[in-house]
């Protein structure tokens, strides 16, 4: 059985890819002005372990993706320093992630 260019991509480091599309993504450009001028630090620490969860797998696709997504975000739900409408915002950016991590992850 031979290897499609993503499956070798995934077994050779899909996490850093992922690492590194994401951080593009979410901290540069004009969006990444935005977010960096209102993350806090908890919003910081999600991203952080979203990326980490990320770069841990040994598969990466959409679906793995927004798991891992939306179930680091159930653990910021509730935490008085976090407000639904700031980790509802953070889930959708790092959602909108998704296609940059994909494009990256082609090459």
């Amino acid at each position: 059985m031979t290897m499609t260019k993503t499956e070798k991509i995934v077994g050779t480091g899909i996490g850093l890819a992922a690492i590194a599309a994401a951080g593009t993504y979410l901290l540069s450009g004009a969006r990444g002005a935005k977010n960096r001028e209102i993350l806090s630090g908890w919003a910081f620490k999600m991203k952080g372990e979203v990326l980490e969860a990320a770069e841990n797998l040994k598969e990466m696709n959409k679906e793995t993706y927004y798991k891992i997504v939306d179930d680091t975000a159930a653990r910021y739900e509730g935490l008085q320093k976090v407000s639904a409408a700031e980790l509802r915002r953070l889930t959708r950016d790092l959602k909108d992630a998704w296609e940059h991590i994909s494009k990256e992850l082609a090459h």
